[in-house]
C-alpha cells in the first residue's frame, strides 16, 4: 500500500494552520480542524512546488515575532 501522502497520482491540497505552518494534504480526505487551504487541488509535484515558493520561515508564526 503506498502512503497517500507520497502518491503522485492523487492531487493535494496545500493547508496552513493560525502558525502559518504548512502541511501537504491528500484532497479525498477532509481538512482537520484548525488548518484551512490556501492552494487548492493541484498536483503533489505543483503543491510541493508552491509550499517552496511560498513558505520561507519555518518557524511557528508565534515564535517568529
Amino acid at each position: 500500500m503506498v502512503n497517500p501522502f507520497d502518491d503522485d497520482t492523487l492531487t493535494f491540497l496545500v493547508l496552513a494552520n493560525d502558525d502559518n505552518q504548512h502541511s501537504l494534504w491528500p484532497s479525498r480526505h477532509a481538512v482537520p480542524a484548525g488548518w484551512r487551504v490556501v492552494h487548492d487541488e493541484d498536483t503533489r509535484e505543483n503543491s510541493l512546488a508552491w509550499i517552496e515558493t511560498h513558505w520561507h520561515d519555518l518557524r511557528p508564526a508565534g515564535a517568529a515575532k
